[in-house]
């Protein structure tokens, strides 16, 4: 009797657990999520972190859904500098919303107990958008006929009836100049005028109405193993293309370091194709000043298909990678702050001293 009674309470205790709770313990970062479960992810973390995470929404799509990101920092009341992240800006590649989830994670574990993540959450906010082409993804979701499916859902201009336009051609940066097509039907359909989506649009004011607070850019795609800097347009070179390089390589490096993965550092002509109107480019004309596309896993046995049992991996390297560009910035904005500071009260120090030794 008395071990019938304590299995009745072990299964009242069971049935009495929060649901939101069991949600939490059981979602899986290595396996990839259709829209509704991501957007379920996201309000159970601001639910869980609420003092340092919460959800904005910051646009909307041409099917009229909601296109939003995680501001993730700790509130000081003061206006502060920024990262940002973009994930799922092609419909296809799903294993970039996989690593922005991802490393809301590991941000979001490391602050409480690692004194650099903590102090950039006090100094910066990170504004990371899982799924930024969301009528895209939902649609790649569909069936295995639209599992590969690139694009935006925008109808196409009068006398098309073919959908979506690249949203990765559709920036205002050399819009329509290299490789796009003005074929309403092909997959680097640049749009009818840059920015011309709602997508674009939504990125481009919410970036540039704050973009000085910006240090750097960073958009996911896949795949090839590339981190590719500003700019895809051959004539163009980016006035810190060297420091762009030296911080790329090095990152490169921290991604090798983690499973061993080589990924090539190069503007978009130097190591794949030229392109214009692309996301990365137009946040560095901005005046961001580091800007990357990271391309993720793998080289092309898989290509737009990775295996889940290559989400953890993938996403375990490119954090190396991206956590690198992102403490480099924080380092050279605050480091150089305090350094700049120093330097000038130490000169003040100096004349008032100066100045007293005269006076005597």
């Amino acid at each position: 009797m008395k071990m019938c009674c304590g299995a009745l309470a072990v299964v009242l205790l069971l049935l009495s657990v929060d649901a939101a709770t069991i949600d939490r313990v059981e979602y899986d970062y290595f396996k990839y999520h259709p829209m509704d479960e991501i957007t379920k992810w996201m309000t159970q973390i601001e639910k869980d972190y609420k003092d340092i995470a919460r959800i904005e929404d910051y646009g909307h799509t041409y099917e009229n859904r909601t296109i939003s990101l995680l501001k993730i920092g700790l509130e000081t009341g003061q206006q502060k500098k920024a990262i940002w992240m973009d994930c799922g800006i092609h419909a296809r590649e799903w294993i970039a919303p996989a690593f922005c989830q991802f490393f809301v994670r590991e941000i979001l574990q490391a602050y409480k107990t690692d004194p650099k993540m903590n102090e950039m959450m006090k100094n910066m906010d990170f504004y990371v958008t899982p799924v930024l082409n969301v009528d895209g993804y939902m649609f790649s979701w569909q069936n295995n006929e639209t599992r590969l499916w690139r694009k935006n859902r925008t109808p196409g201009p009068r006398n098309c009836t073919c959908f979506g336009t690249d949203l990765n051609r559709n920036f205002d940066a050399n819009w329509g100049t290299v490789g796009v097509s003005y074929d309403c039907c092909s997959n680097t359909y640049c749009g009818t005028s840059p920015a011309s989506e709602p997508e674009a649009q939504a990125v481009t004011k919410f970036v540039g109405s704050r973009k000085d607070d910006f240090l750097c850019f960073l958009t996911i795609h896949s795949y090839g193993q590339l981190l590719l800097v500003p700019y895809g347009h051959p004539n163009f070179t980016a006035d810190n293309y060297d420091e762009l390089m030296e911080v790329g390589l090095a990152a490169a490096d921290a991604i090798r370091q983690v499973h061993g993965k080589n990924y090539t550092v190069g503007t978009s002509p130097a190591v794949l194709y030229s392109n214009s109107g692309s996301s990365r480019d137009w946040a560095r004309m901005q005046g961001i000043p580091l800007t990357y596309t990271f391309e993720l896993r793998d080289k092309g046995m898989y290509g737009f298909v990775l295996p889940e049992d290559q989400i953890q991996p993938a996403c375990e390297e490119a954090y190396e990678g991206a956590m690198h560009i992102i403490t480099y910035a924080y380092n050279k904005t605050f480091n150089g702050a305090v350094a700049t500071a120093a330097a000038a009260v130490w000169s003040l120090i100096l004349a008032v001293g100066v100045t007293s030794a005269t006076l005597m």
